[in-house]
């Protein structure tokens, strides 16, 4: 088969998850922002943004690991056994800590009497890590559509719960209010819903993985731990500053927000602009699940680089669209979100300009992790993490949001800019920067052109915009001479 052709025909099954995660949370933003306040919203954003940070530290960087050395391994069962190993015993003393500590950090974030809290993120992180590792061995056995289909369940259970939460439980406990389920969330909806729903639907995922787990075999080899966490660690300690790249700006709200309004509220308004941009999020994220066993398997085929060169081409221009159908949308799609966080809509281009950024930048570190040298993603993700920082720190308590948009437009920026210099350096592909670089100019081009126009109304600015994404679509078409009818024969 082209290899091409599974690379899509892959990304297409782990999208068909990953689309329905990113839809379900969509859906929730409507339903978050109309009946959460901005403070709850806020602190609920808090809440994930711990979670998605220490993720990548207690995973230990051995989801790629794995791929690496299962590639490399003569016994692949054996590695990813390893792996499991290290996180039953991580993933359950990290868990421990949270419930014997709950009450202290609850009360050192400043949320006395909800250290319940603190119990489902350790859960969730325990969990989630721990089922990270059974997810990658189905990726690496090629068991898309399981993958998936797990996946479904889990986001399904999700979405489950906080219908029955947001929706039926606040009329029951009005009427019972004793009930036994007010020892873990409250009588009115609030974060500690969102927060409840997660751990369960975790909870649930992991009982899908039984049948597997009783067919496991943990074994635990030495020698190779020693490998897999010397190749591993260094991605995990460059992973920290790129998620904390990522989230670290929502924390810092708390300590650099303006004074004028609560940071919860700011923070709240933040992430609804945020959530706005989550389809250029989800193609990054199907492709990244995708994409990663794909440039690993073809590491020693000598037209490798050349095949990385087209995927970006056609990764970069397909990012664009993306870019443009939300903005020329954005009057339509803005309305999902509840009025009092409408502000949010102007760091929307901001965000979908970052994530571009973000797509190739994921694209260019292949060559670390296709080289062994994750030394050197330390350096580009720190770079990217110092950054966001400064850009935070300086402007965030004068322009609020604004400038955590910002912080991650030009660390992202500056990321890029790093990989790719030292992938020509140390692992080259031959990238067409040409096309890459005109992809995003015209892209940002029509953008601009779509707010210097005065349209009367919003009808004549759909069908003026529809035009111009069609455009940009038949321009990337005729210059990587794709013929429709052609893929749909060959299908």
């Amino acid at each position: 088969m082209n290899p091409l052709k599974k690379l899509v025909g892959e990304t297409a099954i782990y999208g068909t998850s990953t689309i329905l995660a990113r839809i379900v949370n969509f859906f929730f933003v409507p339903m978050y922002t109309r009946v959460l306040t901005k403070t709850d919203y806020g602190i609920t954003t808090e809440f994930l943004s711990y979670i998605a940070i220490l993720q990548v530290l207690l995973i230990l960087g051995l989801e790629t690991g794995c791929f690496r050395f299962a590639n490399k391994h003569d016994k692949p069962k054996q590695v990813f056994s390893t792996a499991l190993a290290t996180m039953l015993a991580v993933c359950t003393a990290f868990f421990a800590t949270c419930a014997i500590f709950s009450q202290q950090i609850a009360h050192v974030l400043g949320y006395d009497g909800f250290a319940t809290c603190i119990m489902y993120v350790g859960g969730i992180l325990a969990i989630d890590c721990f089922t990270a590792i059974l997810f990658a061995y189905l990726r690496y056995a090629h068991k898309a559509s399981k993958f998936a289909a797990f996946k479904i369940v889990k986001i399904g259970s999700e979405l489950g719960f906080n219908l029955l939460f947001f929706f039926v439980l606040p009329s029951y406990f009005a009427t019972h209010s004793q009930s036994w389920l007010l020892h873990f969330i409250s009588a009115t909806p609030d974060f500690t819903y969102i927060l409840f729903a997660i751990f369960l639907s975790s909870v649930i995922c992991l009982l899908l993985f039984i049948p597997d787990l009783l067919r496991i075999r943990l074994s635990f080899s030495k020698s190779l731990w020693r490998a897999m966490m010397a190749y591993s660690l260094p991605l995990m300690i460059a992973g920290l500053p790129g998620v904390a790249n990522d989230f670290i700006d929502r924390v810092l709200f708390r300590f650099c927000a303006p004074t004028d309004v609560a940071w919860q509220e700011q923070l709240g308004v933040f992430q609804a602009g945020v959530k706005l941009a989550v389809l250029m999020t989800l193609f990054i994220q199907m492709f990244r699940y995708a994409a990663e066993p794909f440039f690993f398997a073809g590491v020693k085929d000598k037209n490798s680089p050349k095949l990385y060169a087209e995927v970006m081409n056609h990764f970069t221009a397909f990012c664009m669209v993306i870019f443009l159908f939300v903005l020329f949308y954005i009057d339509a799609i803005g309305l999902l979100i509840g009025k009092d966080f409408r502000a949010g809509i102007e760091i929307v281009p901001i965000m979908l300009g970052a994530y571009v950024l973000l797509g190739i930048t994921f694209n260019l570190s292949m060559w670390y992790k296709l080289s062994g040298k994750t030394n050197f993603a330390i350096y580009i993700t720190s770079t990217g993490l110092l950054i966001t920082l400064v850009i935070n720190l300086v402007f965030m308590p004068k322009y609020g949001y604004h400038a955590a948009a910002w912080g991650h437009f030009f660390s992202y920026f500056v990321m890029a800019i790093l990989s790719a210099w030292l992938g020509k350096k140390y692992y080259p592909i031959p990238y067409n920067w040409q096309k890459i670089l005109t992809y995003l100019l015209v892209g940002a081009t029509l953008y601009f052109i779509n707010r210097a126009i005065p349209f009367p109304n919003l009808w004549l600015k759909w069908a003026v915009n529809t035009l111009l994404l069609f455009g940009y679509i038949a321009f990337w078409f005729r210059w990587e001479k794709i013929n429709l009818k052609q893929l749909v024969r060959n299908k």
